[in-house]
């Protein structure tokens, strides 16, 4: 079959695209700069650079696919990130709408059934809205949790304070976690199936721990055993994202995703809908990579 990915060479288009390429199938990734796809180039991708703002480029490349692969780059610094996101979903429905694709798997997120509260993934509610509007679509709003590698984040922390943190956590309450490479195995088996039809929702966990868990699997992974987990008012954790150099707009959001984490209304859908994938990648099996990264950080 014959498909079109965007998110260029990132954490989840680049595994994507090679297990597709690795099927037999024909494969053309989005990206803003072709240095960037060389390496799926060379392992028989084809490319198209362009810009997800540009809906006739988005329309002429996604012409003839089976089915595309959709996710929502990052937009820093917008005047109104929720608004950035919903109209790059409003672009994709356009010039899905225009190419006659039939079949879309977006990358969405756990939470995504809120049209406000819970900072960028109310943008993908709008991007979500957006194309299910366009008629005929059979879309598929693959949403995970909590992404592993937004860790990493917090290198900087533990590296320099010995915490870890955020502005939800302390309880008991699970975060819903995901690997990378479950959401690009769960978008392989979906695009080549296209066993979905209408509007479809599905969910992907790859692990569920409460803070106080991550905190001390990951003190373990790195030698700092008693690594605390500390919740920081929104406030203190909207002047950390700020002091890291994060934009206005982008920290508040942020903020406001983790203040619908700690209230549990980000996760309340997750918790009723009854169609999950389980990811087979522990939090465990993630954690050789963040000691890595640990024993490399400044």
């Amino acid at each position: 079959m014959n498909y079109v990915l965007t998110g260029g060479a990132g954490h989840i288009t680049k595994p994507l695209a090679l297990h597709l390429l690795k099927a037999g199938h024909q494969v053309t990734v989005i990206g803003r700069a072709e240095a960037n796809l060389q390496e799926l180039s060379a392992a028989g991708a084809k490319t198209a650079i362009g810009s997800v703002e540009d809906s006739n480029f988005l329309s002429m490349t996604f012409k003839g696919a089976d089915a595309v692969y959709l996710m929502i780059p990052p937009i820093w610094n917008p005047a109104n990130w929720k608004e950035a996101i919903g109209q790059v979903g409003k672009n994709y429905a356009t010039a899905l709408q225009e190419a006659g694709v039939k079949h879309a798997v977006l990358l969405s997120s756990i939470g995504a059934h809120m049209p406000d509260g819970c900072g960028p993934v109310s943008g993908l509610y709008r991007a979500e809205q957006a194309l299910k509007a366009v008629p005929g679509l059979n879309l598929l709003s693959l949403r995970p949790g909590y992404f592993y590698y937004n860790f990493f984040g917090n290198l900087s922390m533990i590296k320099n304070a010995g915490i870890i943190g955020s502005n939800f956590g302390g309880n008991e309450d699970k975060l819903i976690m995901s690997s990378t490479d479950d959401i690009a195995s769960a978008a392989a088996s979906a695009l080549q199936q296209l066993d979905f039809s209408g509007f479809t929702v599905r969910y992907l966990v790859s692990d569920e721990l409460n803070s106080q868990e991550i905190a001390q699997k990951i003190g373990n992974a790195i030698g700092k055993p008693e690594l605390p987990w500390i919740v920081f008012t929104d406030e203190q954790a909207e002047q950390g994202l700020l002091g890291a150099g994060l934009p206005a707009e982008n920290a508040r959001n942020y903020v406001e995703m983790g203040t619908a984490i700690r209230s549990g209304k980000m996760f309340e859908d997750y918790q009723t809908d009854t169609v999950k994938i389980k990811g087979i990648t522990s939090f465990e099996a993630f954690l050789p990579q963040f000691k890595a990264a640990f024993e490399a950080a400044q």
